[in-house]
């Protein structure tokens, strides 16, 4: 089951048949436990939708499947994520930090977004004018309900700024948290777990040529989903649920990104989400 957000309104995809809802207040929506089981018996009474309505109005504009949620995200849960962030910190004094925390029981969780710094599918995501290494950060994200629980999986564009964070690791907030640095979608896919061979793609494109393409799997993901929730729910409450994005196995190396360029990251068995790119 893939839950999309088109003008407000839910659009359920159920193994090929579509389920159009009403307007929806998304926190109440999304702020629920067992989602899957009362999203299969609302969707009984929303209008139904062939094949080609339903795309259609997937065209005319998908919205990033969420309220008002907060976003958090994970850090230095895979292996090439740890090697990146200790190289570029090292003239900072700052990688070791990067190795202990691979190692640690206790997980890098920081927050990322606010909804309103969350691009829609399709919109820009931005790179900060103060900033010289600029990259996206293609993640698995989760959607937790109320209780902490993983109810659904959608993709997640966790833009940084490296030049920022190798300058000081105590600059991560600035590298990471600003307007346009986030995208989510472009659904959910509803379910509690999701198969670990699945692949992550990253391609980038700069005009009409592609300029970066690598993916990597989730079984190099060293930490499971429901563990890193379970660290954020600690001494925490969330009461609309919250996405966590798991972290970055794909890290480009003497890369930035520039004005105009395009995202498009892609999960298997979630979809793309591709966006463009603005400086702000």
């Amino acid at each position: 089951m893939k839950l999309y957000k088109i003008e407000n309104k839910p659009l359920l995809d159920i193994n090929g048949d579509f389920y159009l809802g009403p307007d929806a207040d998304w926190d109440q929506l999304l702020g629920r436990d067992r989602l899957k089981d009362l999203l299969y018996s609302e969707a009984q009474h929303w209008e139904q939708l062939t094949k080609e309505e339903a795309g259609s109005l997937m065209q005319e504009g998908v919205q990033a499947p969420m309220g008002n949620q907060e976003v958090w995200a994970a850090g230095v849960t895979y292996y090439r994520s740890r090697t990146a962030r200790m190289e570029e910190s090292l003239d900072a004094g700052g990688a070791d930090f990067y190795d202990k925390v691979y190692d640690a029981n206790r997980p890098e969780l920081f927050f990322k977004a606010t909804a309103s710094r969350v691009s829609n599918p399709g919109e820009k995501v931005n790179i900060r004018k103060d900033s010289t290494w600029d990259v996206p950060e293609p993640e698995l994200t989760l959607l937790l309900s109320p209780s902490g629980k993983v109810q659904g999986f959608t993709i997640g564009n966790d833009m940084s700024s490296r030049s920022i964070e190798g300058e000081n690791p105590l600059y991560l907030p600035q590298a990471k948290m600003y307007l346009g640095s986030a995208a989510l979608g472009p659904c959910i896919l509803i379910q509690n777990e999701i198969d670990e061979q699945s692949t992550i793609q990253l391609r980038i494109f700069r005009n009409t040529s592609q300029v970066f393409s690598e993916k990597t799997e989730l079984t190099q993901l060293k930490r499971k989903p429901q563990e890193l929730a379970d660290w954020l729910f600690r001494s925490n409450v969330f009461p609309l649920g919250c996405f966590l994005m798991t972290g970055t196995g794909i890290v480009p190396d003497n890369f930035t990104l520039e004005q105009g360029d395009r995202i498009q990251i892609e999960i298997e068995g979630i979809g793309i989400l591709e966006n463009l790119v603005g400086k702000i």
